[in-house]
This record gives structure tokens, C-alpha cells and sequence, in this order.
């Protein structure tokens, strides 16, 4: 009997068609980078999303999400299909946008007098006649904490598993369902003077 190969990727034995995600990844794998193009349109969207969401900011998304998928190109020789490729994919998505607020972060300590305080908090939600319900939550969940708005994003804006999130920021699920909960029960105080508007 052959040895098997102790370093040679095992797939899980599914069904894989030809644009399924594992099965465009062994190609890529085997030397068929062509593929690669076809995952990123895949996701293209979801990662923007993603981040749009995180970072309540439109400004960065180019930038961010390209760095997301250079990333991703340099690193998906060494995915190990042992969880879903979005499962890695916004894991790095995630990294990438705290990067860039640890970043903001530090340019604004460094320069406490570039940009006015306006500019470096999340702009607080005023009501009028034109702002939807949509630009409300998604004003209200940028005043989140951001250990307490990424899994919220993750499970009610991207659709995630609890054991999914777990897995994409390297936690216990127990803890992605506390830090949740606690997230909606802060979100509905935040929510509370706009009640009339949502219901």
C-alpha cells in the first residue's frame, strides 16, 4: 500500500462541481490561477459588505478589499479545506479592517489636531424626513464596540453560524453568543428613541 503523502491537502469527501468553491481552489492549487478571478467575483461583493459595515465608511473600501484579495492569492496554497473558504475569507477581511483602524487610530494620536473630532467618531444618527431605516442601524451599530459589532455583522448582516464566527475570529462559540446578545441588547438602547421610525 502507498504512503499517503502527510503535507498533501485532503478535501472533504462532497460532491464538488466544477465552480464549487473547494474545487476552484484545488485548481488554483495545481497551477490553474485562471480560477482565481472567478472566486474573487464570487466574493467581491460580500467582502465589500463586509467591510462597508465594519469600518461605517465607504472610503476604504477599494483599498481595503484589494488587500483583502492579494492576500488571499499569497495564502490560498496553504487553506486546508477544513472549514468553508468564507469562513477564511472574511477572517481576513476582519484582520484587514482592524488593521487599518488600528492605523486611524494611531494617526490620530500621533496628529491630534489633523482632523477635527468630527472626523475620527462615528457620526451620530439625526432624524429627517429623508434618512431610511437601513442608514439608522447602520449608524447605531457603528456605535458598537468593535468586539461587539463584528460578530453582530458576521451572524445578522452576513447570515454566519455561531460555530462559523467562532471559527472566522478564533473564539469559543459561548463567548460569540454573549458577545451577540450583549450587542442587540445595547443596539436596542441606542435604537430606543427611533422605535416609531422602525416599527
Amino acid at each position: 500500500m502507498n504512503e499517503i503523502n502527510k503535507n498533501e491537502k485532503v478535501i472533504p469527501q462532497t460532491i464538488l462541481t466544477l465552480n464549487d468553491d473547494f474545487s476552484l481552489i484545488k485548481r488554483f492549487i495545481d497551477g490553474d490561477e485562471s480560477v482565481f478571478k472567478t472566486l474573487v467575483n464570487r466574493h467581491k461583493e460580500k467582502v465589500r459588505n463586509l467591510i462597508f459595515v465594519t469600518l461605517n465608511s465607504t472610503d476604504m473600501i477599494d483599498d481595503i478589499s484589494q488587500e483583502v484579495f492579494i492576500s488571499v492569492f499569497k495564502k490560498l496554497d496553504r487553506f486546508r479545506f477544513e472549514s468553508q473558504f468564507t469562513t477564511w475569507l472574511y477572517r481576513i477581511t476582519i484582520n484587514k479592517c482592524r488593521d487599518h483602524l488600528r492605523r486611524v487610530k494611531i494617526r490620530s494620536i500621533l496628529s491630534p489636531f489633523s482632523a477635527s473630532e468630527e472626523e475620527l467618531s462615528y457620526p451620530s444618527v439625526s432624524m429627517n424626513d429623508d434618512v431610511e431605516i437601513q442608514e439608522i442601524v447602520r449608524k447605531a451599530v457603528a456605535q458598537l464596540p468593535e468586539k461587539l459589532r463584528t460578530p453582530l455583522i458576521l451572524k445578522d448582516f452576513e447570515g454566519l453560524s455561531y460555530q462559523e464566527i467562532a471559527e472566522t475570529l478564533g473564539t469559543e462559540v459561548g463567548t460569540i453568543k454573549s458577545r451577540i446578545f450583549r450587542a442587540r441588547e445595547s443596539l436596542k438602547k441606542i435604537l430606543e428613541p427611533y422605535k416609531k421610525e422602525l416599527l
